[in-house]
């Protein structure tokens, strides 16, 4: 896509499935990408599969102040701003009824899932706002749109999100900063795995059906569905959309 080229392109989460088929899509289109993940050894073997000298990575905890700094500062000091925040990192939480969901991991998904995306936007902005603009997406689901039973963490994390983009999608307008949220449903993936895993530890295939029974398309989204949105929503094409909710669910929500 012509409207990222030489864009400089953060993506958290960036060991994951996600992350690498949104990172091929950039890099394709002729932008800049530094992957932002706790886990070395995965982001080591991410970049290793993109190749080339325009992909590095930052080991960094997402919900550090210190280490979101560091990932941005790093970002600046290889490509010398940054154009683009994919704010994806996140996890999904326990399987648990809300009676009995520990504190401790609800905490967890909130500072993951929520504090990691403010802090993120939080340090971008400022760079953003010297260069001219940019463009941040956020990573929610369809989760974030209404509720699921047994996830209440990750349900309140995701609708959390939202909130968060409307509010610094009202800030960021007149800077030429756009924020957007993608809603996946469920993707082929690990995450999606632990989920039905979870939900039924003798009978996972049961869920998956159950839930593929709910999308009228018929079918879970792969990466490509959601890294094409995110690729449109990050370039000049999208340059008028901001603060929009846009689901990429196969009419699941519909």
């Amino acid at each position: 896509m012509a409207g990222v080229n030489g864009k400089a392109v953060i993506i958290t989460g960036g060991a994951g499935e996600i992350a690498r088929e949104v990172a091929a899509r950039f890099l394709a289109g002729g932008a800049r990408v530094l992957l932002v993940d706790i886990n070395e050894d995965a982001l080591r073997a991410a970049v290793a599969a993109l190749g080339g000298d325009s992909v590095d990575f930052c080991v960094a905890d997402v919900t550090s102040e210190e280490d979101t700094r560091a990932y941005v500062d790093k970002a600046v000091a290889r490509f010398g701003r940054v154009d683009v925040l994919a704010a994806n990192a996140g996890v999904e939480g326990a399987v648990a009824p809300v009676s009995e969901y520990d504190t401790d991991a609800f905490r967890r998904v909130i500072d993951i899932n929520v504090v990691g995306v403010f802090l993120g936007i939080k340090h971008v902005f400022p760079l953003m706002a010297r260069h001219g603009g940019g463009s941040i997406v956020i990573t929610s689901s369809v989760a974030g749109v209404g509720g699921l039973p047994g996830l209440p963490a990750y349900t309140a994390s995701k609708h959390a999100v939202i909130g968060l983009m409307r509010s610094t999608a009202k800030e960021g307008g007149p800077l030429n900063i756009r924020v957007n949220t993608i809603n996946p449903s469920p993707v082929e993936g690990r995450m999606i795995q632990s989920l039905e895993q979870g939900t039924m530890p003798d009978a996972p295939e049961e869920v998956r059906s159950a839930l593929i029974g709910t999308i009228p398309l018929g079918r879970y989204a792969v990466p490509a569905d959601v890294a094409n949105l995110v690729l449109f929503l990050a370039s000049d094409e999208s340059r008028f959309l901001t603060g929009g909710v846009y689901m990429v669910d196969g009419g699941m929500t519909a």
